[in-house]
């Protein structure tokens, strides 16, 4: 299974969050499931390829780039702004300590087109294979969901895996708000929301009063005895 992503920079001004969470989670598990996954963007800042985006794309190419800045961005060193473009490219592949200079070859859409169609006619009748396939995908959709939003050491719990660490946070703090969960432990809105219902329904935190930040209503004591019975 081959994922691409053409413009991340389009996923990130819609959703930054939950897109970083979503892309680092895969590259975590395609490795051990045979994934790969292919990122590509026309933009190489910091707020489009983060630390932890990049922490877990060891390998990565660098076109031609406008200067030292984004050529950092993407190999953390200089070099990529004095390509000379078409096809130039600098190959930094995992565990090799300087990128290679090599050429990257032009396929027109005609070539890709001739492949399609190749592929496509060799497409088998029998499509129980292709079912089989489409199984073990939503297999592994609901594995990673189910991981998603299980707690840490616990069975059969719906909470989030981060539900511990924010309520520890949020009392530390004496603050409640979706957005410091979000700013802190990196996340999207929604798992922030949904973290902050579950921290409502278990009584750490009282309910919503409009924009004003939550009431913070257990203690550090009360909430690890929580923990403790819980788990």
């Amino acid at each position: 299974i081959v994922i691409i992503v053409d413009e991340l920079a389009d996923l990130m001004m819609v959703s930054p969050g939950e897109v970083e969470d979503a892309i680092c989670r895969l590259a975590q598990l395609a490795r051990a499931a045979g994934i790969h996954l292919i990122i590509a963007t026309q933009r190489p800042s910091v707020n489009v390829i983060t630390g932890l985006i990049k922490a877990n794309m060891p390998s990565r190419i660098a076109f031609a780039v406008s200067s030292g800045v984004d050529s950092r961005t993407i190999l953390d060193m200089n070099g990529a702004e004095k390509l000379l473009g078409k096809g130039d490219m600098l190959f930094s592949p995992y565990g090799i300590p300087k990128p290679l200079r090599v050429q990257g070859a032009f396929v027109s859409d005609a070539e890709v087109g001739a492949v399609v169609e190749f592929l496509s006619s060799r497409k088998p009748e029998d499509s129980q294979k292709e079912q089989e396939i489409a199984e073990k995908m939503k297999e592994m959709q609901s594995a990673i969901e189910n991981a998603a939003t299980s707690s840490d050491g616990s069975s059969g719990s719906d909470k989030d895996v981060l539900f511990a660490e924010a309520g520890r946070f949020i009392i530390e703090k004496d603050k409640a708000s979706i957005g410091m969960l979000q700013r802190w432990f990196k996340i999207g809105f929604n798992r922030a929301a949904r973290i902050m219902d579950q921290l409502a329904d278990a009584g750490v935190v009282g309910e919503e009063e409009g924009t004003k930040p939550r009431k913070v209503l257990m203690s550090s004591e009360q909430f690890e005895q929580y923990i403790e019975e819980q788990y």
